[in-house]
């Protein structure tokens, strides 16, 4: 009886171990992506940069045309990061690949001098959101140079949705 017993609570812990991340809250999976399939997804949505990892955080570097600063002044350097962050391929990292926390874009000149930062923490949007997100954006890549107000439209909103920084040089405060 007392073998019967034990091979019963053996049997039932297994079922409960082999479902735990079902049933524990918190418990979730962290797979992190291989850079290089992420390289990918940001190149077929014409995104060019050098990604990496920080922890759980991917962080995507662009070089930013000086020459576009000198012109369009503070405005074009606070959106250089929205332009990276509020994408399809930002969006398709996210819900592929649960492990990755944030998006951290930064924007750079002459290689080494960061321009301005911003990161998107995972659960800051809804799909809601993220439809706006990519709207706005969509209306900023089309007709920002002629309608600066398009690009301040990103400016405000990723303003109000990521952690941001930029450089005083670029943007007096």
């Amino acid at each position: 009886m007392t073998m019967r017993i034990a091979a019963t609570a053996v049997l039932l812990a297994a079922v409960i171990l082999a479902g735990c991340d079902r049933i524990l809250p918190g418990s979730r999976d962290t797979t992190l992506p291989p850079i290089d399939s992420v390289q990918a997804i940001y190149a077929r949505h014409g995104l060019q940069g050098e990604l990496r990892l920080e922890g759980t955080v991917l962080e995507f570097r662009a070089e930013q045309d000086p020459e576009q600063l000198r012109r369009g002044g503070s405005l074009w350097a606070r959106v250089g990061p929205y332009i990276y962050l509020f994408t399809p391929a930002t969006r398709e990292v996210l819900d592929t690949w649960p492990g990755v926390s944030a998006v951290r874009a930064i924007t750079l000149t002459g290689g080494t001098r960061e321009v301005a930062r911003a990161t998107l923490r995972r659960d800051e949007l809804s799909d809601v959101q993220w439809r706006r997100s990519l709207n706005i954006l969509g209306r900023a890549l089309q007709s920002g140079t002629q309608r600066p107000r398009v690009l301040e439209e990103l400016v405000s909103w990723g303003e109000n949705h990521t952690d941001h920084r930029y450089d005083p040089q670029y943007v007096p405060r």
